[in-house]
């Protein structure tokens, strides 16, 4: 993993540089610099080594002098190795090297082969070629300078200095000069969202387990992170499965205010019963106040729910980065398909769940897997997500949304996945945790989390600041002082009104008091945190699949 910058335009690779050094968090361990005066062009590269430990600096040279920077995993680089067609000249076992070979055979139209994550960009003497993976798992954005030369790179902050105009890449496109951007991820269940599936739900298990399997691909020490969470838990279960047997124990990770809180108990349960080495990572709230202004810079949004959540997790991948430890699987995008959030208890019909499915897995790379990639990555550390890999996406959303429903609260949200993995005669997780009610992430930590927050900003904001709130932010204007303070340290440290343009608020929909994203504020939420300990199977209703 790494963070990636290119210029289009420049002789001088100055700028680019320093430009590119303001990303050293996400590649701590080495730089690299490729500059092609002839056509001015210039590749800076951040690395963080987790494949490939001796020689996969980058930029990397192909066999016909094309140059890549690649930021991401190609978790099939094997497979498509032996696919080549022609002879190539190995000169790495980086994963990142495939993509050269593939364009030297076959250009744009590789990208379709790319099994992974990756934001990309590829210099072939005159020809530019870039892309972003489906989802959006890996951060990309653009931008324009007073030159009218053309800046890429993975975060905005390398972005806000040199260019007037700044952009984000979308998710599942490639871009050329010749062509400019174009759409190569067009499965049905996205692109119409108004066909509802029918399939069953029978690969939900198999399928998860494969894309656990192959985001095991490391050189480096390799964790997880365990929120006592029914996504995070099944997940590290896997992981556990996989590694059974291996010289060290996986190393489990948990976050909270305290010991007490509900999401370490209930991940030092899943720790004991599948043999992790769990570490408890306890901060107070002054602390993680103290964390503002660091985690609004390196996440580069000022989103209330984003927020919330990245601060604490910032704190628990310094500490993982201090264990020794560079790759972490986590479970972010389980609640967006299986509409897993408390909102979803209020979807009106199937088709509509489906459709709220759809738009929040759009909307990933903007909330959750932003989180994800630039709270690890602001450490040094590097996050995987199964649930979004793309065969396991297709084999989920072609699932009908009736066996997803929550069915208005008479049945636990995301019970098809529950029950995919409900396996008494070799179980995954601990009942009281396989049919433990959804508590995000932010409330999970302890309540004391929110709250604090809260009350930190009501006292950081005046009545006359916040009266005049449209005045100061006429766009996305900020519904509470919490919301305010975030955006006014924002708005202090991207100075660039194309940079305030890219953030979009996680709002729950259906939901009532929309203006708190926690799901505390949902009625369908168990104040009591009664588990399914306490709960007979029998008392959920059950759905045949």
């Amino acid at each position: 993993m790494c963070g990636i910058l290119a210029v289009i335009g420049k002789s001088d690779s100055s700028m680019a540089q320093k430009e590119s050094f303001k990303m050293g968090h996400r590649g701590p361990d080495e730089r690299g610099v490729y500059t092609d005066p002839v056509h001015q062009r210039t590749l800076c590269h951040e690395r963080l080594s987790i494949n490939d430990l001796t020689t996969g600096r980058q930029p990397l040279k192909g066999c016909s002098g094309a140059h890549l920077i690649h930021n991401g995993e190609i978790y099939n680089h094997h497979q498509l190795w032996d696919g080549l067609k022609s002879t190539h000249t190995h000169c790495s076992e980086s994963d990142s090297e495939i993509i050269l070979h593939l364009w030297e055979e076959m250009g744009e139209q590789c990208v379709s082969l790319l099994d992974g994550v990756f934001a990309f960009i590829l210099l072939d003497g005159a020809k530019v070629f870039v892309a972003r993976d489906p989802i959006g798992v890996k951060p990309l954005y653009y931008g324009i300078d007073e030159d009218g030369d053309l800046w890429f790179a993975s975060e905005t902050k390398s972005l806000v200095g040199p260019c007037e105009k700044i952009e984000e890449f979308p998710p599942g496109h490639y871009y050329t000069l010749e062509s400019g951007f174009v759409k190569y991820y067009t499965p049905k269940w996205k692109e119409a969202p108004e066909d509802i599936p029918s399939a069953g739900a029978d690969k939900i298990r198999a399928s998860l387990e494969a894309s656990v399997r192959k985001r095991l691909m490391s050189d480096v020490p390799l964790g997880v992170l365990l929120s006592g969470g029914l996504d995070s838990s099944l997940v590290s279960s896997i992981v556990a499965r996989e590694m059974k047997g291996s010289e060290a124990k996986v190393k489990s990770f948990s976050v909270g205010v305290s010991k007490d809180a509900h999401d370490m108990v209930a991940a030092r349960k899943v720790a004991d019963f599948i043999g992790t080495e769990h570490h408890d990572v306890v901060f107070s709230v002054e602390q993680g106040i103290e964390h503002i202004k660091e985690t609004i810079l390196k996440i580069e949004t000022y989103d209330v729910t984003t927020i919330r959540c990245s601060i604490p997790m910032l704190i628990m991948s310094k500490y993982i980065k201090d264990q020794g430890v560079k790759v972490v699987l986590s479970g972010e995008g389980a609640d967006e398909i299986f509409g897993g959030y408390l909102y979803f208890n209020e979807a009106p019909c199937p088709a509509e769940f489906h459709k709220e499915c759809v738009r929040r897995i759009d909307f990933l790379h903007k909330s959750d897997v932003l989180r994800a990639d630039r709270a690890t990555m602001g450490a040094g550390v590097e996050a995987r997500v199964p649930f979004l890999d793309l065969d396991f996406l297709k084999d989920s959303m072609e699932v009908d949304p009736r066996l997803k429903e929550s069915k208005f609260g008479s049945r636990i949200e995301k019970y098809v996945l529950r029950k995919a993995f409900d396996t008494p005669q070799s179980p995954y997780l601990p009942d009281s945790i396989l049919w433990r009610q959804k508590e995000q992430f932010q409330d999970g930590v302890g309540y004391s989390w929110v709250d604090g927050l809260k009350e930190y900003c009501e006292q950081a904001i005046t009545d006359g600041e916040f009266k005049r709130r449209h005045l100061f932010y006429p766009h996305n204007t900020p519904r509470t002082k919490e919301a305010f303070l975030y955006r006014k340290i924002f708005e202090e440290l991207f100075d660039h009104h194309e940079a305030t343009k890219l953030t979009q608020k996680w709002i729950p929909k259906w939901q009532e008091h929309d203006e708190d994203p926690s799901g505390r504020a949902s009625k369908y939420h168990k104040k009591s945190h009664h588990t399914q300990e306490e709960e007979s199977e029998e008392e959920i209703e059950v759905l045949a699949i």
